[in-house]
């Protein structure tokens, strides 16, 4: 087993890469959607999800003699090889700030252990499967899939198209029966098949009910909209599946879920890694982790306007002009505060994120903005205040009322164990927020 662990946000030596050269051939300057097309297993949807995760981002990008990672977070293999990519705050032999994040946003089990070991193909498998009751609960959402199936009949009430041979085989001698087929709108569908199929193989796990529990409703409905389930039908509703992918834009989240199944159904069959050609993995945007992990943190103090969810839409223009999507707007409308969350390095905020803040804080008629970023270091607040005039006048820079904060959490990286790490964050996340209520 080779395996080589590189940090987001970071540059490494193109020839510390040697060691997985079938790997990162594959991946390297290679953009998002080419690696799903290849199997890789992305979280969350890089189009409709996010919008910090775009089709044409890299995960390794080739900058001089050097690839350069960006937000992306996660584990990819190829064969005998393996890259993890960890958060740029994991510690020597363990990544408890991704594992927090993920905990707190997805509400991860607490066995899940992210640490890398010789058993990784096992934890990359128990990923998807924890991924599972989030986009089950999602996609359902819009209702239980329903679609056009062709079902068979053989009796007397003709209603469709008559099935020559299947009539001569099960109709001779003639008995008043007639062989059809018919196409029917229903809900046990391949699709609905699959989901269910999914379900029972978690079930059979030792935490399967327990991961299951936060979705006991939708998988309800799935069990009593799939009548003719039948276990060994497993393998002819996954080819099915991989040969009829869902396509309508309405049903994104279904197509989404889709992919997941499939995912674990057939690395329950063949195991992850199997081949040499073969590349697999699962990535997360940490830049998305990191924007709704916050939001849990400060949803008392903060609206979360969602993109692309359409929830809590505003505007720059009267005449709904101008639509716009600030990550968060303080509940305060007497002092309101505008905060904006980034995962990237403090000293990569700048240039476009100012203009982006400061037109918002223009909107909504606020003096005071924040960056919210993770921090390696216990470091004071930076503010910058906006100046006026220009640099053709005599009186260049004159400060305004106008302030953008850069407010920092501070993520431990000498915790020994990830309950130590847990217990340090918490008081850290008091402190974090009591700096936002001043």
């Amino acid at each position: 087993m080779k395996q080589f662990r590189i940090r987001d946000n970071t540059q490494t030596r193109k020839e510390d890469f040697t060691v997985i050269p079938k790997l990162t051939e594959k991946i390297a300057d290679k953009t998002l959607e080419q690696l799903e097309r290849a199997g890789i297993f992305v979280f969350p949807d890089t189009v409709d999800d996010t919008e910090d995760l775009t089709k044409d981002q890299f995960i390794l990008q080739s900058v001089n003699n050097t690839y350069q990672s960006g937000n992306i977070m996660g584990f990819l293999g190829c064969g005998t090889e393996r890259l993890v990519i960890e958060s740029r705050f994991s510690g020597k032999n363990s990544d408890f700030f991704f594992q927090y994040m993920l905990d707190q946003v997805m509400d991860f089990p607490s066995m899940l252990d992210l640490e890398t070991d010789t058993d990784q193909d096992n934890r990359l498998f128990s990923l998807l499967l924890f991924l599972f009751p989030h986009y089950l609960q999602v996609a359902m959402r819009k209702g239980i899939f329903k679609t056009y199936i062709r079902k068979n009949y053989n009796n007397s009430n003709v209603k469709g198209t008559i099935d020559i041979a299947r009539h001569i085989a099960k109709n001779t001698p003639f008995t008043g029966n007639v062989a059809y087929s018919q196409r029917e709108y229903s809900y046990d569908n391949s699709l609905m098949e699959l989901v269910r199929h999914t379900i029972e193989f978690i079930k059979k796990k030792p935490y399967g009910n327990r991961l299951l529990s936060g979705v006991k409703d939708e998988v309800k409905l799935v069990v009593s909209a799939t009548p003719h389930y039948e276990p060994f039908d497993k393998t002819k509703i996954l080819t099915e599946n991989k040969h009829n992918t869902i396509r309508h834009a309405y049903y994104r989240e279904y197509r989404a879920l889709q992919n997941l199944c499939i995912l674990i159904l057939q690395q329950e069959k063949h195991q992850i890694g199997m081949g040499n050609r073969q590349i697999y993995g699962i990535l997360f945007d940490g830049a998305w982790l990191w924007e709704e992990y916050i939001n849990l943190l400060i949803e008392d103090l903060f609206y979360h306007p969602r993109n692309k969810a359409g929830q809590g839409a505003q505007w720059l223009f009267t005449g709904r002009a101008g639509l716009i999507y600030p990550d968060f707007i303080s509940h305060n409308n007497e002092n309101r505060v505008i905060a904006d969350a980034k995962y990237k390095p403090v000293n990569n905020i700048g240039n476009k994120d100012y203009l982006q803040l400061l037109a918002y804080l223009f909107r909504f008629e606020s003096k005071k903005g924040y960056y919210l970023y993770p921090d390696a270091e216990l470091s004071s607040n930076r503010s910058y205040w906006m100046s006026k005039g220009t640099s053709y006048e005599v009186k260049e820079v004159q400060e305004t009322d106008v302030c953008i904060i850069k407010h920092g959490l501070k993520i431990p990286k000498d915790a020994d164990n990830y309950d130590d790490f847990v217990k340090m964050m918490k008081i850290n996340e008091q402190e974090f927020k009591n700096g936002l209520r001043q």
